[in-house]
C-alpha cells in the first residue's frame, strides 16, 4: 500500500489529522492497534478550547458538538467552604470553552472517516516505522496473521505514551522531561444530574475534588487519592461521602448520587519529549507529552500539535513550502511547555501534597488568595484555560 501520510494511532489526534488532510485531498492511512469499540470505550475529559472546536468544524465534524456540547463561560474554585467564579468570557473578551465528551468527539471523527471512505485499519498489530530518516519511510504491521507494508512520505506518531513511535527514536536523539505526582484521581461517571452547570475545582484539606459533567444527565466527579489506593478500596457510598466532605455545604447538599457507570484511578504525571520530530516522523499528542488533567490541557495540547502539522502538510503538498515541517517541533513545543506550566500550576495550587510543610501550605493558600484578589492574575488563568492562540 502507498499513501502520503501514515498515521500510527486511531485516537482523536490521529483521526482529526487524517480527516483534515483528507478534506484537502491529501491521502492518509491510520493504523490502530485496538478495535473501534475499545477506543470509544476509553473515558476521557472533554473540555475543548475554542481553537479545538474550530478545528473540528474545519474538519466537517462539528455539527453534533455544536448542537449537543455545553458552552461554559466560566468555572468555580471552591475553598474554605465558599465558591469563587472565574468569569472566562468576561476576562478574555468573549472566549469560552465547550464541554463535550472525548468519546463523542472520537465517535464523530470515526463517522466522518467512514463517510469519506477514509482508511482506518483496526487490529493492526506489531506496527513498526522503518527508514525514518530517509525520504522513503514506511510502516509494517500484521493483521489476521498476515504481514503488511505501507510506503509513505511522512509518518505521524499519534499512538500515545506507551506507543511505538517515540520508542523508535534512538535514545541519544531524544530527551525526556518528567514529573510524577504523589497522588492520583479517582473518577466516577454516573447517570445523575450535575451538581453545578459549570465545573467546580475544589481545594480542601482532605484533598482536591472536581465536579464535572458530560451532559445534563451524565456527571463526572473526581477526588484526589493516594497512589496506593485501588478502585476496589472505594465503594460508591464511600466515594460520594468523601466527595461531599470536600465540597462547600451549599454544593454537597444538592449533590445527586447514584450507581457508578465507570470508576477508575488515574495517576498524574507531567511529561515532555524533545524534539517532536525525528527524520520524517513527527510525534503528536500523548506520544510526545502528557499533563495532569487539572487544567484540561491534555486533549487541547494534542489539538495544537495537529493544527501545526495540518498546516505544515498543507504548505508542503499545496505550495512546496517545507518551513512548517522544519519548524514544527520548535513551534509545537513552545505551546506544549506553556500548557505544562499551566497544568503544573493548577495542580500545585489545588492539591494537598503529602510531606508539605506548614510553610508550603501557607504559600499555597497565599497563591490562591492572590489569584482570587487580582484581576490580572485571573485574566492570566482565564487566558490559558480557554486556550492560547495557535
Amino acid at each position: 500500500m502507498k499513501t502520503q501520510v501514515g498515521i500510527i494511532g486511531g485516537g482523536p489526534s490521529g483521526l482529526l489529522l487524517s480527516q483534515l488532510l483528507h478534506v484537502q485531498g491529501i491521502d492518509t492511512v491510520v493504523l490502530e492497534k485496538h478495535s473501534r469499540d475499545y477506543v470509544l470505550g476509553r473515558i476521557r475529559a472533554g473540555v475543548l478550547e475554542h481553537g479545538f472546536a474550530d478545528l473540528m468544524r474545519e474538519a466537517n465534524c462539528g455539527a453534533r458538538m455544536d448542537a449537543e456540547g455545553e458552552i461554559h463561560d466560566g468555572f468555580y474554585i471552591a475553598h474554605d467552604g465558599v465558591r469563587d467564579r472565574i468569569d472566562l468570557k468576561g476576562l478574555t473578551g468573549g472566549n469560552s470553552v465547550i464541554v463535550y465528551g472525548q468519546t463523542e468527539l472520537t465517535r464523530d471523527l470515526y463517522d466522518a472517516r467512514e463517510k469519506m471512505g477514509g482508511a482506518v485499519i483496526h487490529h493492526a498489530q506489531n506496527v513498526q516505522p522503518h527508514d525514518i530518516t530517509s525520504d522513503k519511510p514506511y510502516l509494517t504491521y500484521t493483521k489476521d496473521g498476515e504481514a503488511h507494508r505501507i510506503d509513505c512520505d511522512y509518518i505521524i506518531g499519534a499512538d500515545g505514551f506507551h506507543g511505538v513511535s517515540r520508542k523508535s527514536i534512538p535514545q541519544d536523539k531524544i530527551r525526556e522531561f518528567e514529573r510524577v505526582y504523589p497522588f492520583g484521581w479517582l473518577g466516577v461517571l454516573s447517570r445523575t444530574k450535575p451538581v453545578s452547570p459549570e465545573l467546580i475545582y475544589a481545594k480542601h484539606e482532605r484533598g482536591f475534588a472536581l465536579c464535572s459533567l458530560r451532559s445534563q444527565t451524565l456527571s463526572r466527579y473526581y477526588i484526589q487519592v493516594p497512589l496506593s489506593d485501588s478502585v476496589e478500596d472505594w465503594s460508591d457510598d464511600d466515594f460520594w461521602a468523601e466527595l461531599k466532605r470536600r465540597l462547600p455545604a451549599d454544593v454537597s447538599s444538592q449533590l445527586e448520587t447514584g450507581p457508578s457507570i465507570e470508576k477508575s484511578i488515574a495517576p498524574l504525571r507531567s511529561f515532555v519529549a524533545e524534539p517532536m520530530r525525528y527524520g520524517n516522523m513527527f510525534l503528536a499528542g500523548d506520544a510526545a507529552h502528557i499533563v495532569p488533567p487539572t487544567g484540561a490541557r491534555g486533549l487541547n495540547s494534542a489539538a495544537s500539535d495537529i493544527y501545526y502539522l495540518y498546516h505544515a502538510m498543507l504548505d508542503h503538498y499545496k505550495n512546496g513550502d517545507d518551513r512548517g515541517l522544519e519548524g514544527y517541533s520548535q513551534k509545537a513545543l513552545a505551546r506544549v511547555w506553556k500548557g505544562q506550566r499551566f497544568s503544573w500550576g493548577m495542580t500545585t495550587l489545588l492539591h494537598r501534597f503529602p510531606g508539605n510543610s506548614d510553610f508550603d501550605n501557607k504559600l499555597q493558600q497565599t497563591d490562591l488568595d492572590y489569584l482570587l484578589s487580582s484581576e490580572s492574575a485571573m485574566k492570566s488563568l482565564a487566558e490559558n484555560y480557554v486556550g492560547l492562540p495557535f
